[in-house]
């Protein structure tokens, strides 16, 4: 199995009591309790009326990856980004099929315009002024695990560093049977080719299945919001590796018969 050595060069992350990484990354290690005071996700690169009128999705992605950014020393212009949600925006599709089904005439353009899969890297590279290649993927219930290894791959091929930021937002009408969410959750990370560096991270594709027990572990707090959003369930058990500073080695779901096999070399 080859080994894909990258650096993380900085992290975001936005969940309900959880307004960035440093208070995520103290609650992990079991040294902080969550904010009680929960705000929606207000990134301040978006213009005043973009904020408005963007969906949770797109402010989700973007307060994240700004927070990425922001913990790095590149600048959001220059990056190449790849974007990932296990669902997209199931509020604006239950409001579409609904609307479809009983009065199609009155579809809004923009919620319409708002539907599409890759509407967060949109708004994100207008806002940032970004002309840089972004990419947006969907994997289901491998949807981290595939952003990441897609972001390593770029990074490594075209040595320079990229934005991931992957998010889920609740679900809403019939969907939720389908696809549950009860909460938002997005995490973003700056990933660069390790060059001389001593790499953050080993990834490499692994044939058979994910850690059980991921989980276990964790506080209260953090099991909760994994069972409430799928992208937190995904990406939790890396960041909890890298919330404790220390060597780990964890398989995360990559698709229905592998694994992306993680090193953690903290």
């Amino acid at each position: 199995m080859n080994v894909l050595g990258v650096c993380i060069e900085g992290i975001g992350l936005w969940a309900p009591g959880w307004p960035d990484w440093p208070s995520a990354r103290a609650g992990l290690r079991g040294e902080a309790q969550a904010n009680a005071t929960v705000v929606t996700p207000g990134p301040h690169l978006l213009a005043a009326a973009e904020r408005r009128r963007a969906p949770l999705p797109v402010l989700l992605a973007c307060d994240v990856a700004a927070q990425a950014c922001a913990a790095s020393t590149h600048a959001a212009d220059t990056l190449a980004s790849v974007f990932a949600s296990t669902h997209g925006d199931l509020v604006i599709t239950d409001y579409m099929c609904s609307t479809l089904a009983t009065a199609p005439r009155e579809l809004s353009p923009i919620r319409f315009h708002n539907s599409v899969h890759n509407a967060p890297a949109g708004y994100w590279t207008i806002a940032a002024h970004c002309h840089a290649a972004s990419t947006s993927i969907s994997g289901w219930y491998a949807s981290f695990a595939v952003a990441l290894l897609e972001a390593a791959v770029q990074a490594l091929a075209d040595n320079r560093p990229i934005l991931l930021a992957a998010y889920d937002t609740p679900s809403a009408g019939p969907i939720v049977d389908v696809s549950p969410a009860a909460c938002a959750f997005g995490v973003a990370m700056l990933i660069s080719p390790a060059g001389d560096r001593r790499a953050t991270l080993g990834l490499g594709l692994h044939e058979g299945r994910a850690d059980e027990g991921l989980m276990m572990g964790l506080p209260a707090a953090f099991n909760e919001l994994a069972a409430a959003n799928p992208m937190a369930a995904q990406s939790l058990p890396l960041l909890a590796a890298l919330a404790a500073a220390r060597p780990a080695s964890l398989k995360i779901a990559a698709g229905a018969h592998s694994a992306l096999a993680i090193e953690v070399r903290a």
